[in-house]
């Protein structure tokens, strides 16, 4: 404190007795400070985010419009993109390169589509959660709200994307002879824990991708080598059952997350994928994944929180 005397010097006022030799970090108990952007528990976290619960809605649903605005096909690409993709790869695998061997076309035509679109949802949630940090600085430097608020957006985002593109993946399957069931129904579970798993994904690199930028530039040699390895278009089982290979690796194979939520839909929606193309407990895999994943990767977000945008 200070003020000027009459005579026009300068007087200061001295602290209050009561505080003189207290370090500063006691200052701030006593008057009940805190550090400016300081990470909050996690129970705290947790409440900040569900009060921001319209806000990770809306900046999805502003995403998802934006993403193909300057097209002119607009939001058909969400549909377009993964059924392009899916037509290439029945072309070169379907028909040049015989990857469905053992199913029949009625079979395998569903299998692949319902693949395609599956993994397109993990892989996508992947690489949005990399850029999601380094791809808004100026919104996180700006404001402050829980960071973990943009990689949750984003995997929001592209279950929403998944959804309009069910359509799709029902259609294909209708026209292929496999009607609705009562094992549809499976579909709503197995979509809620790739979400979950998806998004504990998408918080695990968003942290890597805050610290490393340069790892965007990675992630699709990543993804691919995922997706060749996760029996997108070939059956895993059926690839390997006459090659020689260990029982292991056949097992690891079938057990890697994406494999799992894809043959679940699969084993939900087409009528001859039969339980025996499913690895053993696939269900306490799938939710295991999910909680592990899931709320390991929110953990580990929230522990770097009052270092993103700084640097």
């Amino acid at each position: 404190m200070s003020d000027t005397t009459p005579d026009g010097a300068l007087a200061t006022s001295k602290p209050p007795s009561d505080d003189a030799g207290l370090t500063p970090a006691q200052l701030a108990a006593k008057y009940g400070l805190s550090v400016s952007g300081a990470r909050p528990s996690l129970g705290g976290y947790v409440r900040q985010l569900w009060d921001r619960r319209h806000f990770i809605m809306a900046f999805s649903r502003a995403k998802l419009v934006a993403q193909y605005s300057e097209a002119k096909l607009g939001q058909i690409w969400q549909v377009a993109t993964p059924l392009l993709n899916a037509l290439v790869y029945y072309l070169i695998f379907g028909l040049i390169m015989n990857a469905g061997r053992g199913m029949e076309k009625g079979v395998y035509i569903p299998f692949l589509v319902t693949g395609i679109f599956v993994f397109t949802f993990t892989q996508s949630s992947l690489m949005a959660g990399v850029r999601a940090i380094p791809g808004n600085l100026g919104l996180v430097r700006a404001l402050h709200f829980p960071r973990a608020s943009l990689p949750i957006s984003f995997s929001m985002q592209q279950l929403q994307q998944l959804l309009y593109s069910m359509i799709v993946v029902l259609i294909v399957t209708v026209s292929f002879g496999n009607y609705p069931r009562l094992s549809w129904l499976l579909v709503v579970p197995t979509l809620a824990l790739q979400f979950v798993f998806n998004t504990g994904l998408a918080l695990i690199f968003g942290r890597m991708g805050s610290k490393t930028p340069d790892l965007a530039q990675l992630m699709p040699f990543i993804t691919r080598t995922w997706m060749y390895a996760s029996g997108v278009m070939f059956s895993i089982s059926g690839a390997l059952k006459d090659r020689h290979v260990p029982g292991w690796v056949t097992d690891v194979l079938q057990w890697n997350p994406a494999a799992i939520y894809m043959d679940l839909i699969r084993y939900a929606l087409i009528d001859d994928y039969g339980r025996h193309n499913l690895p053993p407990h696939v269900w306490a895999f799938a939710v295991g994944w999910a909680v592990v994943i899931g709320l390991g990767g929110f953990v580990y977000f929230w522990k770097a929180e009052e270092r993103y945008g700084r640097g």
